[in-house]
């Protein structure tokens, strides 16, 4: 028997209706009129809906967008919405691979089917699978169409923007506040990239681990007071390509010391790659199943 989902785990009506755009009048008629959503009660008798729901919900709403009626989709499974999403996304998507037809849609300013592109994939592959095999290789393929000048500013803002609202509803959604360890990830005061914090959030709160974001271009001197005040276990830091070397290695040396050695500092992306050797007391990790890695180690030294 599943456990039930923890009260702040579960979404209002009012935050359902915001996240889905279904308004809340229609959210009751439907659990009278199919027995879904199935939301519980709180204390006071308000619905309280599931992490699980929310996400179908969303499913359901990208169908009704296309054009599907409700009593067609709402007593659907996930795999059958997923399909039926499948078949009703743009053709780029159904005539080339997926990280092409993704693509396209960035350069197309798609944000409606590629918002709901990612949530399918999200929800057939689970958090973990879907940063490492969709968001990671889309990245990559956005970096390098930017860097041939098939991607201006605009598309390359849309893309982030639509990644960033899926991980962060995802991450809410497995959110384990007293989990451990606790990681504080954040950038340096001159990186502004916030993807790779998001992506590496979304491998470790699966597995359980508690994870705060103070965002990027956080100071030094700011870090290592959120650092000790919040009695975290790891500092992670993420880097761009976009990223100078020498001051990433300057700057993680200088946090190095001034954080106790209790507090582990984790750092990665493209400009700390294989740079392990001139950060002692840093633990490089070179890519997102290194992320987890890194964990179980961590994890082995503080049974």
């Amino acid at each position: 028997m599943n456990a039930p989902t923890p009260p702040e785990a579960a979404f209002s009506i009012a935050a359902v209706e915001r996240d889905t755009g279904l308004a809340k009048d229609t959210l009751r008629v439907w659990e009278r009129r199919y027995g879904f959503p199935a939301p519980t009660r709180d204390a006071n008798g308000e619905r309280l809906y599931p992490p699980e729901q929310v996400e179908k919900l969303r499913l359901i709403r990208r169908l009704i967008d296309h054009g599907r009626r409700p009593a067609g989709v709402v007593g659907a499974s996930i795999d059958e919405l997923a399909s039926m999403l499948d078949s009703c996304l743009c053709p780029e998507l159904a005539s080339s691979g997926r990280e092409d037809g993704l693509l396209q849609l960035v350069r197309l300013h798609r944000s409606v089917e590629l918002n709901a592109a990612l949530r399918q994939a999200l929800m057939k592959q689970g958090l973990q699978r879907f940063v490492a095999d969709t968001v990671a290789p889309l990245a990559a393929a956005v970096g390098e169409a930017w860097m041939r000048g098939e991607v201006e500013v605009p598309e390359e803002h849309l893309f982030t923007e639509q990644v960033q609202n899926v991980l962060r509803s995802a991450i809410g959604a497995h959110a384990t506040p007293g989990g451990r360890p606790r990681v504080l990830l954040t950038t340096f005061p001159e990186e502004e990239h916030v993807l790779g914090l998001l992506m590496a959030e979304a491998m470790l709160v699966p597995e359980g681990v508690a994870c705060l974001s103070l965002g990027t271009r956080t100071p030094l001197a700011d870090i290592r007071s959120a650092a000790v005040g919040g009695a975290f276990d790891i500092v992670g830091l993420s880097f761009s390509i976009a990223y100078p070397a020498r001051q990433a290695i300057d700057g993680l040396l200088e946090l190095r010391a001034l954080l106790p050695d209790s507090i582990a500092i984790w750092a990665g992306g493209a400009a700390v790659r294989d740079k392990h050797k001139r950060l002692p007391g840093i633990r490089v990790v070179g890519g997102l199943d290194d992320t987890l890695a890194a964990l179980r180690d961590w994890r082995a030294e503080h049974p």
